[in-house]
């Protein structure tokens, strides 16, 4: 099995193009991350343990918490352990009576878990190197790609701004130069 990386809840989006929740992870200590796709109610159930929000009745997700304590199981660590088809498949590795137990899990479920319960998210390295991003280098700060792009920033800005020239010329300001209308208005504002 490929090495083991710590990653941790970068943060919970949601897509402008198509309102669906992703969830981002990212590296311990490096500035590589993990995008997954997740549901709705995972991503709620994600927020709300993020953002400590307390709820009069327990979600699945809680739960599955309490259920683990009760049985004296104890959830150790939650893994994304592979990905196919652009398919995240996840685990949950507990220890119940001396004996660790991987249990299947979606990666959605074992977050909202691992959030729960303050345990470490660990992503196969193979994982990151295939679906990891790695952030580029800010282009604005790089004086060699703004010197080669700035006749092309240039020309681009120039016809962007002639739209808004053509339209002050076709102006007719001749409205702008007469008084507003001073009269009174039909009724007085109610007074509040």
């Amino acid at each position: 099995m490929s090495k083991m990386v710590e990653v941790v809840i970068d943060s919970v989006r949601v897509s402008l193009t198509n309102q669906q929740r992703i969830i981002i992870l990212r590296e311990v200590n490096h500035e590589r991350y993990l995008p997954i796709w997740i549901g709705p109610y995972e991503a709620e159930a994600i927020t709300i343990s993020l953002q400590e929000i307390e709820l009069a009745r327990p979600q699945t997700h809680d739960l599955l918490r309490n259920l683990m304590k009760s049985l004296d199981a104890r959830l150790l660590r939650v893994e994304v352990i592979d990905l196919q088809d652009d398919v995240y498949y996840g685990n949950l590795v507990l220890e119940a009576n001396g004996n660790i137990i991987n249990v299947d899990s979606r990666p959605s479920d074992a977050l909202a878990l691992a959030v729960r319960l303050h345990v470490p998210i660990l992503v196969t390295g193979e994982i990151l190197d295939i679906a990891g991003i790695v952030p580029e280098k800010d282009i604005q700060n790089d004086p060699e790609i703004r010197e080669t792009s700035s006749a092309t920033e240039d020309k681009t800005s120039e016809d962007r701004l002639s739209i808004f020239e053509d339209y002050l010329q076709n102006l007719d300001t001749e409205d702008t130069d007469k008084p507003e209308d001073d009269s009174e208005p039909d009724e007085e504002p109610p007074l509040l």
